[in-house]
């Protein structure tokens, strides 16, 4: 594998290599790329794989191969601490609980005493604390160059630190988002660099379609009436208007969430505008927000603050007045409600041509590494949803024994998925596994509806079998705590949802049952999914075929890496769902999981766990 990127690096070639778990993908792209004496980008799925590369396997190759490389690691502005945000803060005191009011002190010595200012640094405050959204700057309301602190700050001096450096640590969000917005940062490194590597590439698609498309949010619109208010305090204090239309737009912005009563969904554009109410009170967040802007003008000469806030003003109404446009074209309009707020979304059909261009930008070499990127060793699906017409494709399976270490379980007498009592059957059957592993279970599902019943009726199983494995809940805290915790509560059972199907690596015997509800096939009435059907279909394409059926392929194959994460690990991968075997694209799906041992009879189940469990 090191050698294909290698040859890729050296003839500006597009690579897209698969490379299963156990492989050492890293150290295969990590010795070419700092072999290779040229400025390269690496892109990773999340923060924490950001802090792995950076902080561990990076220093480890370069002190191998004795590199004089520099390295360095760039994160979005959010994650630094705002000079100037931390100042208007400790002057205003103004914080919605005594904790956050507790915290600030602790942020302000660190600011005092950090090189970096990055906040993952700083483990006393947690990750999810309110109190960082008011010291940290965000696109609408950083102040750029006219900034006072504009030379000290840490988003500067760590992009400052990134345009001297050979290798730049970055993550998807950071490079689409400056790719889209041109934000500085990656925007910027993008010219001078040789080569770009993407880790956990099958997570490209969704963050790109994210960026190549336009956002409107509750909380831009929320955070633009705080901070008109606060500037309005300080530079314009002889203008009451102003505050006061801003506690306007405020609470039309909130009123227009309480228009749905639902907790989450994805409503399509048609689909809300039916809705009177919302569309009534959707014209009162317009006329609000063009006051606000009028009102905001009218000052802006007062205060650079003010200015900034008017000019924030103008681009949220023009992202407003676009999503309302009805006319057909290459955008999918969709709303998205989340528990306290929504976030207007206009999202491209597709992103091949866009990302595309950006490949022929300038010569340099790209490499798109993970180990789900193809459907049954076939990668057309991948490369031509981003756009990779000319990428020369190549697969290392995993060198794990997977016939000895793993079995594939697919229960017999299941009933069909969308049968009322589905999760019900799925805890039912699951359970003598669960009793045979005595807990180290995770227990995986497609919808958070689903998840929860599971964990009712999992918890009443448990009581009445007189077992008392700690029993841990997606939601009840933070993923890294609630991973912490399984890993060190001997026999416990993690019952989850999407966001644990990928990027959790639990290796050793604190995990040999993985169970998975149903296959991971999108709703179909998503309203981004339900265009790209009927774009599909307009083109005489089959979607299932060409779009649901990769797609939840490779979703699939996440869930199941879950499993074996090194030679010594073993268990069983548990898939309920009855359309593996009796539907004839079933054979195709399981025929791209890893080459496990496989079975319908639950006593070869229990039997393969208990003869290979820990004599504890």
């Amino acid at each position: 594998m090191a050698a294909a990127i290698e040859a890729t690096i050296r003839e500006n070639r597009v690579l897209v290599a698969e490379a299963g778990t156990g492989t050492g993908k890293t150290l295969a792209y990590l010795v070419p790329a700092l072999l290779s004496g040229g400025k390269v980008v690496i892109s990773t799925g999340t923060k924490t794989l950001q802090d792995q590369l950076f902080l561990r396997d990076l220093p480890t190759v370069r002190a191998a191969l004795k590199s004089p490389a520099r390295i360095a690691l760039l994160k979005g502005r959010a994650n630094y601490v705002c000079l100037y945000h931390l100042k208007r803060a400790q002057e205003q005191g103004r914080f919605a609980s005594r904790e956050d009011a507790a915290m600030l002190p602790k942020i302000i010595r660190f600011a005092e005493v950090s090189q970096s200012g990055d906040r993952s640094e700083l483990g006393s405050v947690p990750e999810s604390a309110p109190v960082w959204s008011a010291v940290t700057s965000t696109r609408d309301n950083c102040l750029g160059q006219e900034c006072e602190d504009y030379e000290a700050c840490f988003v500067m001096k760590a992009r400052r630190e990134a345009m001297q450096s050979d290798v730049v640590v970055v993550n998807h969000h950071l490079f689409f988002a400056d790719l889209a917005l041109r934000d500085g940062g990656v925007a910027e490194l993008l010219p001078n660099c040789n080569t770009v590597v993407f880790d956990e590439a099958h997570q490209l698609p969704e963050v790109a379609t994210q960026f190549f498309g336009d956002t409107l949010s509750s909380s831009q619109l929320i955070e633009l009436s705080r901070d008109s208010r606060i500037e309005a305090l300080l530079h314009a204090r002889d203008f009451a208007v102003l505050p006061e239309a801003a506690q306007v737009l405020d609470k039309a912005v909130r009123d227009l969430r309480l228009t749905f009563r639902m907790e989450v969904a994805r409503l399509s554009q048609q689909e809300v505008l039916a809705n009177d109410a919302f569309v009534q009170q959707l014209e009162e967040v317009g006329r609000a927000l063009q006051e606000l802007k009028e009102l905001l003008d009218s000052q802006a000469a007062r205060a650079e603050e003010l200015k900034r806030c008017a000019e924030r003003a103008d681009m949220l109404l023009q992202l407003f007045d676009a999503w309302q446009n009805l006319t057909e074209g290459t955008l999918i309009r969709w709303l998205e409600l989340t528990q306290h707020g929504f976030q207007m979304h206009s999202t491209p059909l597709s992103i091949a041509s866009l990302f595309n261009r950006q490949l022929k930008q300038g010569v340099r070499s790209w490499v798109f590494t993970s180990a789900t990127l193809s459907v049954g060793g076939d990668f057309n699906h991948y490369c031509n949803e981003m756009g990779l017409y000319e990428a020369t494709s190549q697969s290392w399976d995993s060198p794990f024994a997977y016939g000895e270490q793993a079995l594939l379980y697919v229960p017999e007498g299941m009933p069909e998925p969308n049968a009322p009592g589905y999760t019900r059957a799925v805890v039912e059957a699951a359970f003598p596994l669960v009793a045979a592993s005595q807990g180290r279970a995770f227990l995986l599902f497609t919808s958070l509806r689903a998840m929860r019943e599971a964990h009712e009726l999992l918890s009443i199983r448990l009581a009445g079998a007189d077992l008392s494995y700690p029993l841990l809940l997606q939601g009840e805290a933070s993923r890294t705590e609630l991973l912490e915790r399984f890993r060190q509560e001997p026999h416990a059972i993690l019952v989850a949802s999407q966001s644990f199907w990928e990027g959790v690596d639990v290796a050793g015997d604190a995990l040999t049952l993985v169970v998975i509800d149903r296959l991971p096939f999108a709703a179909p009435d998503d309203p981004v999914l339900a265009a790209r059907i009927e774009h599909l279909q307009k083109q005489g394409l089959n979607p299932f075929i060409h779009h649901q059926l990769p797609n939840a392929v490779i979703t699939l194959k996440q869930g199941a890496g879950r499993l074996i994460r090194t030679e010594t690990d073993h268990g069983v991968l548990m898939i309920c769902d009855p359309r593996l075997i009796d539907k004839p694209y079933g054979k195709r799906i399981w025929r791209s999981l890893p080459p496990m041992r496989r079975s319908r009879q639950r006593e070869a189940a229990v039997s393969f766990l208990v003869e290979r469990l820990p004599q504890l």
